[in-house]
């Protein structure tokens, strides 16, 4: 694995609010995400309303293209860049799963969709990934490292949190975008839908 690609490594108890995850290389660890550096953080149901009042607010998911296939996809989304991908080369056998991976032209591919979107540097920009900070925390530091002086975190994200109790304890079912009964599908908009090396 090179040693350029980020994966994300879940650590600690979850907290209420802000899901902790650690940025790791090979070598070495990079500080957790509890907060982003401009502060601001968005419940599904209030990004949803923030949508509604503002038309120049732009809903990023950064989800990975597979979860989305199998999870579903908020209708309203903008732009769809992944933070990271699942890395089909090379699995974990210590983990029993495949590694993920930080894209590597993030960046680059969010910076051009909002520039065809002609999106201006004080919009509001939300960013949402499956569950809260692992993902949309980060990716919207990078934004406002961008020069974008709006961006949020959804802090409940596409699928919410998990049931503490009952049949389907663990499957996640509160909060969030799907669970908030705001527009979503298992249909993703092609205009919408991120390919590797997509040049729209």
């Amino acid at each position: 694995m090179k040693k350029s690609l980020l994966t994300f490594i879940i650590v600690g108890a979850i907290t209420a609010s802000f899901p902790t995850a650690v940025l790791a290389t090979e070598d070495t660890e990079v500080a957790a995400y509890r907060e982003t550096q401009l502060g601001l953080y968005v419940t599904a149901a209030e990004a949803h309303e923030l949508m509604q009042q503002n038309d120049r607010a732009v809903l990023i998911d950064v989800r990975d293209p597979i979860e989305i296939k199998f999870t579903g996809f908020a209708t309203p989304t903008d732009i769809h860049v992944p933070w990271v991908l699942g890395d089909r080369e090379h699995f974990d056998v210590k983990a029993r799963t495949w590694p993920m991976v930080r894209n590597p032209d993030f960046k680059a591919e969010v910076q051009a969709e909002l520039e065809a979107l002609g999106v201006d540097k004080d919009d509001p920009i939300i960013v949402m990934c499956r569950s809260g900070s692992t993902r949309s925390a980060p990716a919207a530091d990078l934004i406002a490292e961008m020069g974008y002086s709006e961006v949020y975190s959804v802090t409940d994200g596409f699928e919410g949190g998990k049931l503490e109790e009952g049949d389907s304890k663990g499957v996640r079912a509160k909060s969030g975008w799907r669970n908030s009964g705001l527009p979503w599908s298992y249909e993703v908009n092609p205009k919408v839908a991120w390919t590797p090396g997509d040049d729209r």
